[in-house]
């Protein structure tokens, strides 16, 4: 059984306070901004059904993410754009995204668990967790916060541009999604540094 806040509990007799769980959503899509999340959760929080936002349907995510509001301590939302992730890469843009996340938290945190195997310049010291979505509550908690709102961009981005189908694919890149960009061209919401061997004759 996964103990959620083995993490948490490590840092908390280092001597920190406020440990926020860090993730993002929609590094590998075609369009889009990349967006991360930053949650604390109070200590020994449970929040029923709560896990990896990959393993949990849409309708799942939706219910917890205003649970996980409700339920934490402090948290914060941001992004990165398509244009900031053509200038600096991908990476650098999650990175960025992430920075953004924990300045614009409701209450600040003193201590960051960052999901993945890259630690970000961040204001407050951390580290990081492979695979810390399913193993962190506050990363879950994270990674739900950062997907949902993500896919609500989508979906928005969906009503502007119908044709491309961005609420089924969330700009990732499917068949049905290189068959749009063919057809109707590239949009500004595109990340060009993901097209630049987009090659017609092989789509």
């Amino acid at each position: 059984m996964t103990d959620w806040y083995a993490y948490q509990r490590e840092a908390e007799r280092q001597g920190f306070s406020a440990v926020c769980g860090i993730d993002e959503a929609g590094r590998g899509p075609l369009a889009g901004p990349v967006y991360a999340a930053a949650v604390i959760l109070p200590h020994g929080c449970m929040i029923s059904g709560l896990d990896d936002s990959k393993k949990l349907s849409e309708k799942k995510r939706e219910e917890l993410f205003d649970v996980i509001i409700e339920s934490a301590l402090g948290y914060g939302i941001s992004w990165a754009t398509e244009q900031e992730i053509d200038q600096v890469n991908i990476l650098q843009a999650t990175f960025l995204a992430m920075r953004r996340a924990v300045e614009a938290m409701s209450a600040p945190a003193d201590y960051a668990l960052v999901d993945g195997n890259c630690m970000p310049p961040l204001p407050v010291p951390g580290e990081t967790v492979v695979k810390g979505d399913g193993r962190c509550l506050c990363i879950a908690a994270a990674s739900v916060l950062a997907k949902v709102s993500r896919d609500r961009v989508m979906r928005e981005m969906d009503k502007k541009y119908p044709e491309y189908g961005f609420a089924q694919h969330k700009g990732y890149g499917t068949k049905a999604h290189y068959a749009a960009i063919r057809e109707y061209g590239v949009l500004p919401v595109h990340r060009r540094s993901f097209l630049k061997n987009f090659d017609k004759k092989h789509l």
